[in-house]
């Protein structure tokens, strides 16, 4: 038997996410992936981005310190190979460029910046198997600060994905117009209108959270119908409440309720009642697409 260790950083619009993860590979035996560590900093580089037009040195501070630390934990767990992806916030800075050298040459972490299609091709590699059946389709939804990646599978395979600039940060910073979700829900309801059978596989911290805070098992997907009650529970609640009251992350308790938002209008304009949460995401995907690349 042989343990290999890969990690995966995420730069997102709301945090920054370092996984790390055991690949244990065994002769005449499938290759298992297996989380280590997970580590996340609220680092919230959308809010200048997406407002500012640019990341400011505070951020960027921030950000080095962040890499500087993950770099030595990556040295700390033997990892022998990484990738570090950085999604909308950076995407759309205008010294994204300058933001990505910067971080270089002080950490030695090299970012790739990538765009709205790679993220959800990465996304789509984590393994689904086990959920996917081939006698339905599903929509793939992964909220992020910035954007958020749509992902059709149909009879078990990828069919296609889009990528829009809706996202939790953008939300709270009322920087998404309704031209916006007007385009999201004719897309989605111009694929799935002659189909009863659609499923929804929730991906992202918030969707991982309330997940947890509905107290279902692991395999148990949410229904429409709580989801769209705990949204209208916590929009009842003033932020500090969540926070003292509920125990939410002071990063998590406002981004929350958008990311409910995004994941009730999918479900409503597909018809799905089912939104499962495999608990993957972007960091998945990269580990994948690391070790088999």
């Amino acid at each position: 038997m042989k343990i290999r260790k890969f990690a995966a950083i995420d730069i997102g619009s709301n945090a920054i996410r370092l996984l790390v993860n055991n690949v244990i590979e065994q002769e005449d035996k499938p290759t298992v992936f297996k989380k280590s560590e997970l580590i996340r900093v609220p680092v919230r580089l959308g809010e200048d981005a997406f407002i500012k037009g640019q990341i400011s040195d505070e951020s960027l501070q921030r950000l080095i310190k962040s890499m500087q630390s993950f770099d030595l934990l990556m040295q700390v767990y033997g990892v022998e190979k990484y990738m570090a992806c950085a999604t909308s916030a950076l995407r759309e800075a205008k010294n994204g460029g300058e933001v990505v050298e910067r971080v270089f040459l002080e950490s030695g972490v090299r970012i790739e910046i990538i765009n709205g299609k790679r993220e959800a091709s990465i996304i789509a590699s984590t393994d689904l198997k086990n959920l996917i059946k081939k006698d339905r389709s599903y929509l793939y939804v992964d909220v992020g600060g910035g954007s958020t990646e749509f992902t059709i599978f149909r009879q078990g395979d990828l069919s296609e994905s889009k990528s829009f600039k809706i996202g939790t940060v953008r939300i709270l910073n009322d920087l998404v117009d309704e031209s916006v979700w007007n385009k999201v829900q004719e897309w989605i309801v111009s694929r799935f209108q002659d189909n009863g059978k659609v499923e929804i596989i929730g991906s992202g911290g918030n969707i991982n959270k309330l997940h947890k805070m509905s107290g279902r098992k692991m395999e148990q997907p949410l229904s429409f119908i709580w989801l769209n009650a705990q949204y209208h529970f916590l929009n009842s609640m003033d932020y500090d409440d969540r926070i003292s009251e509920l125990g939410l992350n002071q990063d998590r308790a406002d981004v929350i309720i958008p990311a409910a938002k995004i994941f009730l209008s999918a479900a409503k304009w597909s018809s799905a009642k089912k939104i499962h949460v495999p608990k993957i995401g972007l960091a998945d995907g990269m580990i994948k697409t690391l070790y088999y690349q």
